[in-house]
């Protein structure tokens, strides 16, 4: 059986190869500093009854930690210890000033009614906040599978109840809901970001001969695995913006197929209602969802869960190019047959990193106490609005309404969120290709990821005198 921790472990031991990095650093590099169990005990139905969950903190390089806590039956220590270690590579490779933790309750959130779980968030939330595992100053959960804002508005607040003078408090955590000192963009951060790292490989002719594809998104066609949040989100703007052809939705029990294209916002909203694919009207409903994985395309995006592509079934996966939109979605035995074949994959600690980049901005704008933008929107709005009025003088003639529109509406707070997160996956993605094709020995993107974000983590040790 494949062990979603070891295998982190692995990519991480071939990147160390093209380090100088001395053994007892890489070590302490590699090793979770910190894994809590919690247990703990609520009312609910008459009776008592007991749940367990975990926080785990990889690097304490940089502080607060961050990392999400997903609230799933299946996940264990060895899961939440891997999902960490991942948070600290993505923060890294993108430069947030993160250090890397994740969070773990054992519980099927459809086993219970709201008020009941909410109850439980409550209290895993309190066991956590008495140990430090949640603070602004040292751990920031955001959602995970199972979770959403919903649930960190309710962990906000009880960190509020427990810390009433914490002015800082509401940057306890991160992706609450707008309305409640979140952030917009912040829910279609993953996903948003995984657009912008498409965009990117595709901008870069070197890497593209590399996969023999063209720079032209539009004639591209894509199958995506899963259509939770972030599969739904990277669908609906690859497809909407940048034109591609969303031909295969693959879900865990059952898919569906279109070669002529599939209106993911309809497929996401009929999923929803019957909570399956099954007679959907609009496309070929496939039973068995892992068969739409091997099929013909361009772009392959596993954004589900961890371990879909192994050595049983890599050997037949035909995509060109494969972006990780899920944590740990390729196993290590997998990852080497895609190398073999010769599929480029663009990992998971780069191509997902959306989601703590706008986590950052909303922690950064719960410390400040201000909204971005608020100083200088109107003050940029007047600036354009008196340039305007100057090149119509000076030309004679009238700006069309369309680009005077566009000038005069200002930057909203979306905007700029959306245009720091895409300027951070950039950068991001820029320096682990410099990586990659600096060393011929280098023999995918993946490991080239890893070096960077280990050399990166090695500095911060270094400059703490470590």
């Amino acid at each position: 059986m494949t062990n979603f921790l070891d295998d982190t472990n692995k990519y991480v031991h071939k990147a160390l190869k093209f380090s100088g990095l001395s053994e007892d650093l890489s070590n302490k590099i590699i090793i979770c500093n910190s894994t809590y169990t919690v247990r703990f005990g609520v009312r609910l139905r008459g009776k008592i009854f007991t749940f367990e969950g975990w926080r785990s903190v990889h690097s304490e390089h940089m502080e607060p930690t961050k990392g999400g806590i997903r609230f799933d039956l299946n996940t264990n220590s060895e899961e939440v210890e891997a999902l960490a270690a991942l948070m600290s590579y993505k923060c890294a490779i993108i430069n947030v000033p993160f250090g890397g933790s994740k969070g773990g309750l054992k519980i099927n959130p459809a086993d219970w009614e709201k008020r009941e779980l909410e109850k439980i968030t409550r209290r895993f939330a309190q066991e956590l906040i008495k140990r430090d595992l949640i603070s602004p100053s040292m751990n920031v959960p955001a959602p995970d599978i199972g979770s959403s804002s919903r649930e960190m508005a309710w962990i906000a607040d009880e960190y509020r109840r427990i810390h009433p003078s914490d002015i800082n408090g509401a940057a306890c955590v991160t992706g609450k809901p707008p309305n409640k000192n979140g952030l917009p963009g912040r829910e279609e951060a993953t996903g948003r970001g995984v657009q912008f790292i498409v965009r990117e490989f595709f901008k870069n002719p070197d890497l593209l001969r590399r996969v023999k594809l063209d720079e032209n998104l539009s004639t591209k066609s894509m199958i995506v695995q899963g259509i939770g949040n972030v599969g739904y989100h990277l669908s609906k703007f690859l497809t909407q913006d940048d034109q591609v052809n969303l031909i295969g939705i693959s879900e865990y029990n059952g898919g569906i197929y279109n070669e002529d294209g599939i209106d993911v916002e309809h497929a996401k909203k009929y999923f929803t209602k019957h909570k399956s694919f099954n007679n959907y009207p609009k496309a070929t409903f496939i039973k068995d969802s892992s068969l739409l994985l091997k099929r013909k395309c361009d772009i392959l995006i596993p954004a589900a869960r961890e371990n879909v592509i192994t050595e049983k079934n890599a050997e037949d996966i035909s995509a060109k190019l494969i972006v990780e939109a899920a944590n740990g979605p390729i196993s290590y035995k997998g990852n080497q047959i895609l190398n073999r074949k010769k599929i480029f994959v663009i990992p998971d600690i780069l191509a997902n990193g959306g989601g703590v980049a706008v986590s950052y901005f909303e922690w950064v704008k719960n410390i400040r106490h201000i909204r971005f933008g608020r100083l200088e929107k109107r003050r940029n709005q007047f600036q354009l609005n008196t340039l305007i009025e100057a090149i119509e003088q000076m030309t004679g003639k009238s700006m069309p309404v369309k680009y005077k529109e566009n000038f005069l509406k200002g930057i909203e707070e979306i905007d700029l969120v959306r245009s720091g997160l895409d300027d951070m996956m950039i950068d991001g993605f820029q320096e682990v290709k410099k990586a990659y094709i600096s060393n011929d020995k280098i023999s995918d993107f993946r490991t080239a990821a890893y070096l960077v974000a280990i050399e990166k983590i090695a500095m911060a040790y270094d400059s703490i005198g470590l």
